[in-house]
């Protein structure tokens, strides 16, 4: 799909050669039913910074009034079940995850998954042990169960599909934004389960919602308990990113996925 102009960006805390793995990063991504973006020059601001060139992408970002409910969700389901048929390349294992590397060498990708979890499971604990029922528990029960699992294919990795990231053309989704927050080789069932939960995460409806993209995601084989383990290890990777005293919505998701989801 053709680019409809350009857009400058400057990135923040991001330098050249950081933008450059992003850019390959973006180039491995094939054509997808929804646009992807695409950086077409990199340079630096008096700062350091970078700065980019991209492909402007057009688009009615959800939620939006003029879109059924039924679209949304479908257009949800469409973009995860796209990206399950991608393949992932050298620069999607290259990624950092949350600012630090994801893949360690030696490691697979659920190994690299648990040892994420665990270090990121430190700049949460003290909170965690106050606010999740039998917190050490569980962070043993997660990582040791994603150091289990063997993947057959990996595939490019979203990690972030969620309203203000998926663009809609009407009832049908146009373009897909904001990489290189969770995004990654790795498993699609991981977007599955981190979709299902971004539809509404804080709205009255939230519970219903999210139960009934779970449902539809299982009927096209993603495994139930999977999705559950993904969303734990999300909910303690990221519970204190955007405030490190927890006072936020966000850490409260987090907390409330922790205590409410099987075990």
């Amino acid at each position: 799909m053709g680019a409809q102009g350009w857009v400058r960006k400057e990135w923040f805390e991001r330098r050249p050669d950081d933008v450059r793995l992003m850019q390959a990063f973006l180039d491995e991504i094939p054509e997808l039913p929804v646009r992807t973006p695409r950086i077409r020059e990199i340079g630096a601001a008096g700062s350091g910074l970078a700065v980019s060139i991209e492909d402007k992408l057009t688009g009615t970002p959800l939620p939006s009034a003029d879109v059924a409910e039924n679209d949304a969700l479908d257009a949800f389901v469409a973009v995860v079940e796209a990206l399950g048929t991608t393949t992932a390349g050298p620069a999607s294992k290259a990624l950092f995850v949350l600012n630090e590397p994801f893949w360690l060498p030696g490691l697979s990708w659920g190994e690299s998954f648990a040892a994420l979890v665990r270090r990121r499971a430190e700049a949460s604990y003290r909170h965690f042990e106050r606010d999740v029922t039998d917190f050490p528990a569980l962070l043993d029960s997660v990582t040791r169960r994603l150091a289990s699992i063997e993947l057959e294919k990996l595939s490019i990795v979203h990690g972030d599909v969620c309203p203000p990231n998926l663009l809609m053309d009407g009832p049908r989704p146009a373009a897909l934004l904001d990489w290189g927050f969770y995004s990654m080789a790795g498993d699609n069932t991981l977007d599955a389960a981190l979709a299902a939960g971004f539809f509404d995460m804080y709205g009255p409806d939230a519970r219903r919602l999210d139960t009934l993209l779970l449902k539809r995601f299982e009927a096209l084989g993603h495994d139930r308990e999977r999705m559950y383990l993904y969303r734990q290890a999300y909910a303690i990777t990221t519970a204190t990113i955007y405030d490190a005293e927890a006072g936020d919505g966000h850490y409260a998701w987090c907390v409330a996925d922790l205590n409410r989801l099987p075990r």
